[in-house]
């Protein structure tokens, strides 16, 4: 089941937790990816070095698949400026949510 999140409320408490809430975050949203028809794999590859990366790429397809939304343009954002690819992600799943 895809919960509906306040996307502004999510970075909040990303800054506020040091990224605590990120872990979860990511956790929580790679299911609801998943349901959507994403194929993220486990997540404990995002505590295993170079194999985080993987696992993120597959994530940001997995992101573009399951929406329809532009995965390069998560990408970018991700990269340039992580709040606004959170954003981004958050509000595709607020829309599954309803």
């Amino acid at each position: 089941m895809i919960k509906e999140r306040n996307p502004i409320v999510v970075i909040i408490l990303m800054m506020i937790t040091f990224g605590i809430y990120a872990l979860f975050w990511y956790y929580w949203t790679k299911n609801e990816l998943n349901e959507l028809g994403a194929d993220i794999p486990s997540y404990i590859f995002v505590f295993i070095p170079i194999l985080n990366i993987y696992w993120m790429i597959k994530y940001i397809v997995g992101y573009g698949k399951a929406t329809g939304k532009s995965a390069f343009a998560l990408f970018l954002a991700l990269v340039i400026f992580n709040p606004i690819g959170v954003y981004m992600i958050q509000s595709a799943l607020n829309e599954h949510a309803k």
